[in-house]
């Protein structure tokens, strides 16, 4: 049997494809709700088919690049299903580790932790594979353990966790570059740096992020790094803007469809930045985007786009209509995309996010959401729009103001999802709105958020199985168990309200 230097894995929440529904992958970052754990990580993060080697059909698009770059560089490495590490660590120099929420801090998961005050499932999964007696044997007989990817973060709020699972460097940033200088210092026997920002030389150029050498989850395939909006709670705007080729695309399109996977997310914080000026999108670039990504996959979904972009699109070049023109057909009669809403308060939106509106004003910042909502609603994208609940400026006032946008998005087919504000980006030395580990205190305004967007989720979501998502006998164990959850939450709710009622009497 074939065995690998570099060992690079990942929980059972990520080492999965969602059932091939990339959003269904939300699920994983809260505890199980209405169903038992074991339905609900069948729902949101199946087990993955792999090779006589372990090798997974499908893998994180982030550990592919990683995977790619030491492959080029003339390293022996692989990507290891979680279940199938026992067969190499005997033999392996490092086990690398990369995940987009180790401990369960990010803002999905600590929002529904403090919630709920259960543990999200996405924390107790990776806890449970680095507890795994595999990988503290291989540790003690000399293997290195490195961690990276975007929630490294996490590890410098966990500092005890460093230690106690055997932590010996842990990468901040992009790793394409830095982590062929640290399997080198491996091999040769050198310390390793304890913690790495990347930052200065070690930040990739376009020509030193490799193509994926094999699938990726839901086949994802990035076109861009970067984002001009400069929101000061997002580490994306840190990054250096920088665009790939049609050729490089292609290239990985090809490895995702020569593997098996014609169905792909078009992966760029904001899609329609694509070949864009500065903040203004372009129509020729993101169409021939569209037309080069279709002629490979039968069904694609943005990741995320950026309602601004959505609102002067379509009205200066009607461009999202002209984009639906390519996209739709008979495989494919909708689009899924993550939109950030963020707040529906103009003030907040003028000191935290000036340019989240650009090229409109900051002051027509609520009309615009309403506005792109609109459009998208018409036609037929999907949207889950996150909004952030306990901003370090925030207001009561403030809150209002988003409980008045949710109220005037009703009427549009999408998914809100509100999340507790993390130390991130520019405001990473500010506060938690909320600690996870204790129980949410919210409020008036935060309640009434919250139950209006309760609603409006219920609401839509029925429509969105009904209409577009998981057709098909193939999805009726996962549609089933969706149903079941819906109709749990709404007895759930129901409950919560009248507990809510009888104590704001009191």
């Amino acid at each position: 049997m074939e065995h690998f230097d570099f060992i690079l894995t990942t929980d059972r929440c990520l080492m999965t494809n969602h059932h091939g529904k990339e959003f269904l992958g939300f699920l994983g970052t809260g505890p199980s709700v209405g169903v038992p754990e074991f339905a609900w990580k069948y729902i949101a993060c199946p087990k993955m088919k792999v090779d006589e080697l372990g090798r997974p059909w499908q893998a994180p698009y982030g550990m592919r690049k990683v995977e790619a770059k030491l492959i080029d560089e003339g390293f022996s490495a692989a990507i290891i299903d979680p279940d199938h590490l026992n067969k190499h660590l005997s033999y392996a120099k490092a086990l690398m580790f990369s995940h987009h929420d180790y401990f369960g801090y990010g803002p999905p998961s600590s929002t529904w932790w403090a919630i709920t005050q259960k543990e999200p499932i996405n924390r107790r999964s990776f806890l449970a594979l680095m507890n795994k007696p595999e990988i503290k044997e291989a540790k003690s007989k000399g293997m290195k353990i490195l961690v990276g990817g975007p929630s490294t973060w996490q590890w410098l709020w966990t500092p005890e966790a460093i230690e106690s699972l055997g932590v010996d460097s842990f990468v901040d940033g992009e790793g394409e570059k830095i982590v062929v200088k640290l399997a080198q210092k491996i091999l040769d026997g050198e310390p390793l740096p304890k913690y790495a920002y990347v930052s200065g030389e070690d930040v990739p150029d376009v020509d030193d992020i490799p193509e994926i050498k094999g699938a990726s989850v839901n086949g994802m395939i990035e076109v861009m790094r970067g984002c001009a909006r400069s929101c000061r709670f997002c580490s994306v705007t840190l990054r250096p803007t920088r665009y790939y080729s049609l050729e490089k695309i292609e290239k990985e399109l090809q490895v995702n469809v020569k593997n098996g996977v014609k169905h792909g997310v078009i992966h760029s914080d904001d899609i329609l930045f694509y070949g864009a000026t500065g903040i203004f999108p372009r129509p020729e670039p993101l169409i021939r985007l569209h037309k080069l990504v279709k002629k490979y996959y039968k069904i694609i979904a943005w990741s995320h786009a950026s309602l601004a972009a959505i609102k002067y699109s379509e009205e200066k070049y009607g461009l999202i209509t002209k984009l639906g023109e390519i996209i739709y057909d008979d495989n494919q009669d909708y689009i899924g995309v993550e939109v950030g809403i963020e707040t529906g308060s103009t003030r907040l939106a003028k000191e935290i996010m000036p340019a989240k509106s650009a090229p409109f004003k900051p002051e027509e910042y609520p009309e615009i959401v309403q506005e792109a909502f609109s459009i998208m609603h018409e036609k037929h994208i999907v949207p889950a729009g996150t909004m952030i609940v306990g901003l370090p400026e925030e207001k009561e006032e403030d809150v209002i103001r988003t409980v008045e946008l949710v109220d005037s998005l009703r009427q549009y087919r999408s998914i809100l999802v509100p999340m507790f504000f993390v130390p991130m980006g520019m405001f990473k030395n500010k506060n938690w709105f909320r600690d996870w580990r204790e129980q949410a205190k919210l409020s008036p305004a935060h309640i009434e958020l919250y139950k209006k967007v309760f609603w409006h989720d219920i609401y839509w979501a029925q429509d969105i199985l009904n209409s577009f998502y998981l057709k098909g006998p193939l999805y009726a164990p996962v549609r089933a168990g969706l149903k079941i959850f819906l109709a749990s939450s709404k007895r759930k709710m129901k409950q919560v309200e009248k507990w809510i009622e009888t104590n704001m009497k009191q």
